[in-house]
């Protein structure tokens, strides 16, 4: 199983970026995506996650209005829009998969390897 992370960046604060999570070697249709991310010397915080068919979307409360996830089932694909950027946005943005409906980090199967996301003032 494989979840390649990419769309990582400079921006300036206000911008927008859109990060991609290509995933192969598992039924992607069948797991639920989730997005998070890590600012250096902090803890992983949940940025949100859509459910197995796109429907259904949860976000975190610091990213909320500003963040949207989707996925494209026929391209193994989900991703990350990011808009109105922040410098507190800044971080390494994982995808992850999982079978549980959940925002906590330990339920998710499969990781991505990251993409840097920096934001500038």
């Amino acid at each position: 199983v494989q979840l390649q992370a990419s769309g990582g960046g400079l921006v300036q604060a206000g911008g927008s970026l859109r990060l991609s999570c290509a995933a192969s070697g598992l039924t992607f249709s069948s797991y639920f995506m989730g997005w998070f991310r890590q600012a250096q010397g902090e803890e992983r915080e949940f940025v949100g996650r859509i459910n197995w068919s796109g429907s259904s979307t949860v976000y975190g409360d610091s990213v909320k209005g500003r963040f949207t996830i989707s996925r494209d089932n026929a391209r193994n694909t989900a991703y990350l829009q990011m808009n109105s950027l922040k410098p507190e946005d800044t971080a390494v943005y994982y995808c992850a998969a999982g079978k549980g409906w959940s925002s906590h980090p330990g339920n998710y199967d499969y990781w991505g390897q990251g993409t840097l996301v920096t934001v500038s003032s």
